[in-house]
C-alpha cells in the first residue's frame, strides 16, 4: 500500500517540509510540502535526493544491535530486548551512583516531540539535567547573546521577514550555499523590489557576496570592530532612534562612550576595508525602513562569538530595527531543529518553554506539569564537559541519539584543555526583564564570561529587551509595553581587536607585542584619533610586507 507522510528535511537549518512517499514499508520518493511555511514545496538538490539516500541499506542499522561485552561483536536483537536492557542498566546505575551518573546527548536532527520526550525522561523521570545536544557546538554563542540582549533565547524574527526586509545584512553566512531555499525567497523579493540592498560581511568572495550591493571583505576576527564602527558612525551622525532608546533601554550613554574610539577610519584600518565602506554600511542599515541581519557560523563558532552576536544586536536596538516586519537580528541555525530543541528545554542549562533551572518557581511549574515531586536544581553538563566526564568515569552510561560525537566531539590529546576564549571589544546595552524575572548572578552558557549585574571581563555590554520569550516576530505592541531597562556595562579596548588581526595575519609574537604597545595609547584616548600607520597597512597581503610596515612605526 502506498502512503504519504509529512516530515522535515534533515539537512540544513531551514527545516523544509517534505512529503515522504512509501510503498510496502520502503521509501520510494520525496517531494517538497507545498503547505509548509518554510519552503512552500521547494527543495534543494540535497532534499530532492533524500529518497535515494534512504533507499540504500549500506551502513544503515534497520534493527537494534547489542553486544554482551565490549570485545564482542554486536548481534541483532528485538526492540523489546534492546529497550528492556537499556532501562535495566540505566536504573541500576542510577540506584548505585545517583541520577547524575547517566547522561543523554541528542541532536538538532530530532523532531520537537522527540526532543521533548528525551528532556522529560532525563529531567522528569530520572532526575538529572545531564542532557545536552550537538546544537551547542554551533548555537551556544547565539543562545547566550539572545538571552543577554533580549532576555530569552527567542529570536524576534521569522521567515516572513525575508520578504519584508529592505536592507539585508549577511554576516558570517554564505546563505546561497548553506540555506539555499531561504535564499531563493530573498532573491525573489529583491527581483520584485530592486531597491532592496544587500550587505555581505565575509572575508571570502562567496556566491552570496557576489550578489551583494556592498561586500565588506574584512580581516578574519574583526567583526566586532566593524559593528562598533558602524554604531559609532550612526551615533555621531544622529542616525540612532533616541526616542526608542529612551523609552526601552538604559545605559546608552555608557555604550556611546565605549564605542567612541571606534571611528570609521580606525575601524577601516583594523578590518582592511575603506572608511567609506564602513560609513555606507552603517547609513544603509540605520536609514532603512526595515533592516534584517542574517548570521550563522561565521559569528557563532568563535572564541568570542557571543561578543560578535551582541555587537550586531546592538545595531538593531540602537536604530529600533526590531519588532516590526522585516527587521531584527536573525540567527540562522545549522540544523533543522536546533531552535525547536531549545524551545522544549533539550539542553543541560534550561527547562522547557524557556524556563530556567536555577529558578525555583520555574522548576516547580514544570514539575507540576509533568506530575513529579521536584526537579534537580543542579545544571547539567554541557556537551564538552559531558564527554570529559565520560572519559573520567563520572558518567557511567550515556544515550546518544541522531549524532556522531566520535566525529564531531573527538577528544583532544590527554591532558589538553580548551584555551580560554579571547575577548573582543564590543559595546552593548540592554533592557532587562522585570525584577521578578531577572536572574541572580550566574554565568550564562556560551562564549562569554559574563555576570548578569555589574562589570565583567567580557568585552560586550548589551541591550536586553523584555518582549515575551517566543520564537515569533516581536510585535510593536510588545515593545511598547516593555518595562524600563536596567543596564549592564563592561570595559573594552581596541587592543584585543588588533591582537586578533595581527594573529590572523601571521605576525610573529614579538611583532604582535610591539603592535599591542603601539595600539594601547590610541585605544585609551577619549578623542577621535587616526589609526597608526601599521593599522592602515595591515591589509598588505604579504606577511613580510606587513611586518615591515609595523616595524616602520614601532
Amino acid at each position: 500500500m502506498k502512503t504519504v507522510t509529512r516530515s522535515t528535511c534533515c539537512y540544513c537549518g531551514v527545516g523544509c517540509g517534505v512529503l515522504i512517499e512509501a510503498e510496502n514499508g520502503r521509501i520510494t520518493g520525496v517531494q517538497g510540502d507545498p503547505e509548509h511555511p518554510a519552503n512552500f514545496g521547494k527543495l534543494c538538490t540535497k532534499g530532492m535526493s533524500l529518497a535515494l539516500t534512504a533507499q540504500s541499506d549500506t551502513g544503515r542499522a534497520r534493527v537494534p544491535e547489542m553486544r554482551p561485552r565490549r570485545d564482542a561483536l554486536r548481534e541483532p536483537v528485538s526492540w523489546s530486548a534492546a529497550l528492556d536492557t537499556v532501562a535495566a542498566r540505566f536504573a541500576d546505575i542510577v540506584e548505585r551512583h545517583g541520577p547524575d551518573a547517566v547522561a543523554f546527548y541528542v541532536s538538532g536532527q530530532l523532531l520537537t516531540e522527540d526532543y521533548y520526550v528525551f528532556n522529560k525522561l532525563a529531567k522528569g523521570l530520572i532526575g538529572t539535567n545531564n542532557i545536552d545536544t550537538n546544537s551547542r557546538l554551533c548555537m551556544s554563542s547565539a543562545v547566550t547573546a539572545y538571552k543577554m540582549a533580549l532576555g530569552a533565547d527567542g529570536p524576534p524574527t521569522c521567515y516572513d521577514d525575508l520578504e519584508h526586509a529592505k536592507t539585508v545584512l549577511f554576516a558570517g553566512s554564505n546563505m546561497a550555499w548553506a540555506h539555499p531555499v531561504l535564499f531563493r525567497r530573498l532573491e525573489e523579493a529583491k527581483a520584485a523590489d530592486p531597491s532592496i540592498r544587500w550587505i555581505v560581511v565575509d572575508p571570502r568572495r562567496t556566491d552570496t557576496a557576489a550578489m551583494a550591493d556592498l561586500h565588506l571583505p574584512i580581516q578574519p576576527g574583526t567583526d566586532v570592530a566593524l559593528f562598533n564602527g558602524m554604531l559609532h558612525h550612526l551615533i555621531w551622525e544622529g542616525l540612532v532612534d533616541r526616542d526608542f532608546i529612551d523609552r526601552h533601554t538604559a545605559g546608552f550613554d555608557a555604550l556611546k562612550t565605549l564605542v567612541r574610539d571606534f571611528t570609521p577610519r580606525m575601524v577601516a584600518g583594523l578590518c582592511g576595508i575603506t572608511e567609506r565602506e564602513v560609513m555606507q554600511a552603517a547609513e544603509w542599515f540605520g536609514a532603512s525602513d526595515a533592516a534584517l541581519s542574517l548570521y550563522c557560523m561565521g559569528l557563532n563558532q568563535s572564541s568570542h562569538g557571543t561578543d560578535k552576536n551582541l555587537a550586531l544586536i546592538n545595531l538593531h536596538l540602537a536604530t529600533a530595527q526590531i519588532g516590526r516586519p522585516g527587521a531584527g537580528p536573525f540567527s540562522l541555525t545549522g540544523q533543522p531543529n536546533a531552535m525547536g530543541g531549545r524551545e522544549v528545554g533539550g539542553m543541560a542549562t534550561m527547562l522547557a518553554a524557556h524556563r530556567d533551572i536555577g529558578n525555583p518557581v520555574h522548576r516547580e511549574e514544570v514539575a507540576r506539569l509533568w506530575g513529579v515531586s521536584q526537579l534537580s536544581d543542579r545544571p547539567g553538563l554541557p556537551a564538552v564537559d559531558m564527554f570529559e566526564a565520560v572519559h573520567s568515569g563520572r558518567i557511567k552510561a550515556i544515550w546518544i541519539a541522531c549524532t556522531n560525537p566520535a566525529h564531531s566531539m573527538c577528544r583532544p590529546p590527554h591532558g589538553a584543555r580548551n584555551p580560554a576564549p579571547s575577548r573582543t571589544p564590543s559595546g552593548a546595552f540592554r533592557a532587562c526583564a522585570p525584577p521578578s524575572r531577572r536572574r541572580a548572578k550566574r554565568r550564562p552558557t556560551g562564549g562569554s564570561s559574563t555576570s548578569w549585574h555589574g562589570v565583567s571581563n567580557s568585552a560586550t555590554p548589551q541591550l536586553q529587551h523584555c518582549s515575551p520569550s517566543k520564537s515569533r516576530k516581536t510585535s510593536s505592541t510588545n515593545i511598547e509595553n516593555s518595562p524600563k531597562a536596567a543596564i549592564w556595562i563592561s570595559a573594552a579596548s581596541a587592543t584585543t581587536c588588533w591582537k586578533n588581526v595581527a594573529r590572523n595575519n601571521g605576525l610573529s609574537p614579538r611583532t604582535r607585542h610591539k603592535a599591542k604597545r603601539a595600539a594601547i595609547p590610541m585605544a585609551s584616548s577619549p578623542r577621535r584619533t587616526v589609526a597608526p600607520v601599521f593599522m592602515r597597512r595591515n591589509i598588505c597581503r604579504s606577511p613580510m610586507r606587513r611586518t615591515r610596515a609595523i616595524r616602520s612605526v614601532c
